[in-house]
């Protein structure tokens, strides 16, 4: 039986170390807030049934526009506390606690927590830790320290040092088997509450719980200060040049060809396949993947293919994205009529050729592939 798990993401931090009047979960990374990216990656993970964001009062309203605007799933808001460890446990208490009784949760087995301000995490780390938890009660990510830390006197002189080939440094994820983590909050002091900061921690204290500790990979750092921004729009740009949307509409040919050109470029790079009608009046396929994506291979078997490929480009256009990075669209029109002539067909070329030279000045890259299947 598959393992019901769910996620909280404490995303309640003023960004004071950051810098600024906006909290760093909220600030524009290629045009898309930080924490919108940590989202996706976990609602990408088909087995993570929900997803618990715990924001702070005054940025409940702004945390709502983000789910909405980018059409996030599995999501639900929850109202964090003054300190980092009330707000995880507000974040749990959706699932045992009757004051939510109206809208309570089903209570999985294993719960992820994860800092909404690491945004590069992958499935792999994720599944670790989570089976790690199911056999130890509680895992977490580590890495090695990069620097050896010192303890300073009252003086402010050197004390002593730690070996740091003994040391790691924590980091998330880390995950727990649910009634351990949400027993030990609910065992916490007030002093647990307001001036902890480690979950592994608490799971030992109050629950007895010695966790597994799980190797990570040198993508989970957490973005502290201003400069990590741009450090995160350098891996954003880099992953997003690395990805492909194939899109087909919803016929048996069009969705084959696209299921084949898929499964032939997927070991190569990450590709997402989707099969939709791009009708004007449609605007989900722009929550789906506008904004996620820079590269688009479109497959139709239209009689006019530009059509189909204005409509893209035209959803592109409103979505900003061209403006920040250049989009690359490749057309791919399936000709499976026997009777169009070749005049018709220059035709059609020649169109998308003056199409591409007027979108390429909006920073989007069109490209055109006519395919004859006889």
């Amino acid at each position: 039986a598959v393992t019901p798990v769910a996620a909280v993401l404490p995303a309640g931090g003023s960004g004071e170390r950051l810098g600024g009047a906006t909290p760093k979960q909220f600030c524009a990374v290629q045009g898309r807030p930080l924490v919108s990216y940590t989202l996706r990656a976990m609602e990408r993970i088909s087995w993570i049934s929900d997803i618990i964001v715990v924001v702070s009062p005054e940025n409940i309203e702004t945390m709502k526009s983000i789910i909405e605007k980018y059409g996030h799933k599995r999501v639900m808001i929850v109202k964090g506390g003054i300190t980092r460890h009330r707000s995880i446990f507000n974040g749990l208490k959706v699932f045992a606690d009757n004051e939510f009784a109206n809208h309570l949760l089903q209570k999985p087995e294993v719960v992820i927590i994860h800092d909404a301000v690491r945004p590069f995490v992958e499935e792999d780390i994720l599944s670790k830790v989570v089976m790690a938890a199911k056999e130890h009660g509680a895992a977490g990510a580590i890495r090695p320290l990069v620097s050896t830390v010192i303890a300073c006197d009252a003086d402010g002189c050197l004390d002593h040092s730690l070996e740091r080939a003994r040391y790691r440094a924590s980091e998330m994820p880390q995950a727990f088997l649910f009634d351990i983590i949400y027993e030990a909050y609910q065992q916490c002091t007030d002093y647990d509450l307001d001036y902890g900061t480690e979950c592994l921690h608490l799971a030992l204290k109050y629950s007895k719980t010695n966790a597994k500790l799980v190797e990570g990979t040198a993508d989970l750092w957490k973005v502290t200060y201003r400069r990590d921004l741009y450090a995160a729009e350098s891996i954003i740009k880099d992953n997003l040049s690395q990805q492909v949307c194939v899109i087909t509409d919803v016929k048996e040919g069009v969705v084959q060809v696209g299921f084949l050109l898929h499964e032939s470029l997927k070991s190569q790079i990450k590709v997402e396949a989707v099969s939709i009608s791009l009708s004007k009046t449609d605007s989900q396929p722009q929550n789906n993947f506008l904004g996620q994506c820079y590269n688009f291979v479109c497959v139709n078997d239209k009689k006019y293919a530009i059509q189909e490929t204005q409509q893209l480009v035209d959803m592109l256009e409103r979505s900003n994205i061209p403006l920040l990075y250049p989009v690359v669209v490749i057309s791919v029109h399936l000709d499976i009529s026997e009777n169009i002539s070749f005049s018709i067909e220059m035709e059609e070329v020649t169109r998308i050729k003056k199409f591409a030279r007027e979108v390429k000045k909006k920073n989007i890259l069109l490209y055109g592939l006519l395919i004859q299947c006889k």
